[in-house]
């Protein structure tokens, strides 16, 4: 079934990357919420990609 905190968190960032710049910050803190809630919850390998899609949201902002 997969982690669903995992995929929401995806999700979110992707959202983020996709938004215009006036819902930009708005965007980036629900992308952000949603990895820090999916991190405690996830495998060391999904822990990783969360990681790097930290890395791809503090190039945004």
């Amino acid at each position: 079934m997969g982690n669903q905190l995992f995929q929401e968190a995806r999700r979110f960032v992707e959202t983020a990357k996709a938004a215009n710049p006036a819902d930009l910050d708005s965007a980036i803190a629900k992308a952000k919420n949603a990895l820090s809630s999916a991190y405690a919850n996830s495998t060391v390998a999904e822990q990783a990609q969360l990681q790097q899609m930290q890395q791809e949201l503090d190039q945004l902002s």
